[in-house]
Parts: structure tokens; sequence; C-alpha cells
């Protein structure tokens, strides 16, 4: 007779329960430029809650709706230099400085893989908050960075689009091989 199996508390985030399922590379929806968010009613800041709920479990600092298979230009990201969680809708990017940095990225996607990336040190981004209010902001340094990974995502770009086609190649057969 087999024996039951003891409920063990998660040992890993893959094994926390939230309310949305986050999409691995290379799923079509990663792939996706997602519509526009034209609803700012109460759906609008469930479902942010219910992001913000998911990229903490994955852990992260930020997430966008399409990693959870969601077609809409929403993000979540959570960072001390902007004071904690911040909720942008339709972000776009007005303006990139012509200076760059070189960060370590990663995805919600592709846990577990990271590779430095080159992008603009600062961006002027135009957004919406959850009440359809319209904000411009500046953003330098690693904000700056985590906005424009996100805004890629809601354009259907995957990080590791921005790699050399070597590193690419090696940070993908590495995430294949952790994937079996």
């Amino acid at each position: 007779m087999p024996q039951p199996i003891a409920a063990a508390p998660p040992e890993r985030s893959d094994d926390i329960v939230t309310r949305l399922t986050i999409r691995r590379y290379p799923d079509p929806a990663l792939k996706t430029v997602a519509a526009p968010v034209v609803d700012f009613g109460p759906a609008l800041q469930s479902l942010a809650d219910d992001l913000y709920e998911t990229m903490k479990a994955a852990p992260g600092v930020g997430i966008t709706a399409p990693h959870c298979g969601i077609s809409l230009r929403l993000t979540v990201i959570e960072l001390p230099e902007l004071g904690g969680r911040k909720d942008y809708a339709n972000p776009e990017i007005l303006w990139a400085s012509p200076d760059q940095m070189t960060q370590t990225e990663g995805s919600v996607s592709m846990p577990g893989m990271t590779e430095e990336v080159t992008r603009p040190r600062a961006v002027r981004v135009r957004y919406q908050t959850l009440d359809g209010a319209i904000v411009e902001e500046m953003l330098e340094g690693f904000p700056a960075i985590c906005m424009q990974h996100e805004i890629d995502q809601l354009d259907g770009i995957f990080w590791i689009q921005k790699l050399s086609r070597l590193k690419r190649e090696r940070l993908l057969k590495k995430w294949e091989k952790a994937s079996r």
C-alpha cells in the first residue's frame, strides 16, 4: 500500500501559488506587442495587484502583463530608488540618453539566467497611472534600465534580443539544459 506524502512548505519560489502564471521563454506571449490599456477601472488595479504578488513570488523587481500571458501594456516595478512599488500603464520612452551603462539583466520568464546588457543610462518616460492620469518622469541608473527592459517586453522584445549573437546562443544553450 502506498505511503501518504506529507505536505511540506514550498522550498522554491516555483512552488508558491499565485493568481497568475508566469510564461516561460520561448512562450509566444513573450513575442507579442501588447495592446494599450483603455479601461482604467477596478479590474486594472486588481490585475496590477496580481502582477505585483506574482513578481514578488518569482522573485523579481519588474513584471509585465505579457509575462503572464495577458496582452496589456501594464508593468509593475518595485525599487527603493522609486520609493517602492510603481504601476505603469501604457509606458513609452520619450527620450533616451546618449550615455550608456551596462547592467546585469534577467527575466521572471527565464529564471536563473542573467547576462550583462548595455542600454541608455537615463530615459524620460510618459505613462498613465492606474486611474488614467498622464505622467512624465525622468529615470536614471537602474530604474531607467528596468523601465527600458519592461517596455521592450511590452513591445514583444525579449531581453536576450539585446545580447550579441554569441552571448545569446550561449545563454540559450544554458537555458535549454536547465529546462530539461
